[in-house]
């Protein structure tokens, strides 16, 4: 059953020396489909190279709430022409809140609000990262909807406890996990894995770091690792291995709407169709 990685970043430096045999171990793993997140809008250009080698690469942009410095007057409508530029562009992100060391919260509030706002108006989901943030996340996200309309996306890399897990459930939000579901003292997270239903749950490497284990000696992640997350996540929740990339795939294929093509095996051929990207 094939895999999505849904939070990979691949333009790093890390990558730059073997990425055609990283692609190839992706898919000999069953990786059909990887969403690239965007630190900051000046590193699209390579991301868009990235995927010009790699069909099955989509693309997000967007600014990561601890790069608040290169937030600019500009940096909005930068990142909006750039969504809209390529249709290959499935979400808007990683944007969101993260207080664990930054003091900067009235900045990142608007930087988040602001992308949110491109979100609603392109019709894309975002990619929010939320670390000792998640009441202030999750209130900006409520007053969105309440005040300019709908907007959807995935809690990436999660990390939070159950009773914060069900706060973006409500919202209407995608819960993605990565390696760190995979650690043995990962308790909150595990707890939270398990609770989240079905039809909100996906997977994610977040490569190049928090490799999984059995593979955390390794300390650069890469797409392939995704396996080791979902078998975690197979485990914790007692389903089979298949049903647990079904799932998460045909998630990851809804909410970003990627062409849903050959990935789905048999089992999945009574799903509703999903959309191609116009223009792709």
């Amino acid at each position: 059953m094939p895999l999505v990685d849904t939070h990979v970043h691949l333009n790093f430096d890390t990558f730059a020396g073997d990425l055609d045999e990283l692609a190839r171990a992706w898919r000999q793993a069953g990786v059909s489909a990887l969403v690239h997140s965007c630190v900051e809008p000046g590193e699209f250009p390579a991301m868009q190279a990235i995927a010009d080698r790699i069909p099955e690469l989509y693309l997000a942009v967007g600014l990561h709430p601890l790069d608040m410095d290169k937030w600019l007057p500009s940096t909005a409508a930068q990142i909006a022409e750039l969504a809209a530029s390529d249709c290959r562009v499935v979400a808007i992100g990683e944007t969101g809140l993260d207080f664990f060391k930054a003091d900067n919260a009235v900045l990142q509030r608007e930087a988040f609000w602001q992308q949110l706002t491109i979100a609603h108006g392109l019709n894309l989901p975002v990619i929010v990262h939320c670390r000792d943030a998640a009441l202030a996340t999750a209130q900006v996200i409520r007053e969105f909807q309440r005040t300019v309309g709908a907007i959807t996306g995935v809690m990436h890399c999660w990390a939070g406890t159950p009773e914060e897990t069900q706060w973006f459930l409500d919202l209407g939000f995608y819960i993605s996990f990565s390696g760190i579901v995979t650690f043995k003292n990962a308790h909150q997270v595990k707890a939270s894995a398990q609770m989240v239903p079905n039809d909100r749950l996906l997977i994610e490497t977040d490569c190049p770091f928090l490799s999984p284990e059995p593979k955390r000696k390794e300390r650069r992640n890469q797409p392939a690792f995704v396996y080791h997350v979902a078998a975690s996540l197979s485990s914790l929740r007692q389903v089979d291995f298949d049903v647990l990339a079904q799932i998460t795939t045909h998630n990851a294929l809804t909410l970003f709407k990627l062409p849903k093509s050959s990935l789905l095996s048999p089992l999945g051929s009574n799903l509703p169709p999903i959309p191609t990207p116009a223009g792709c």
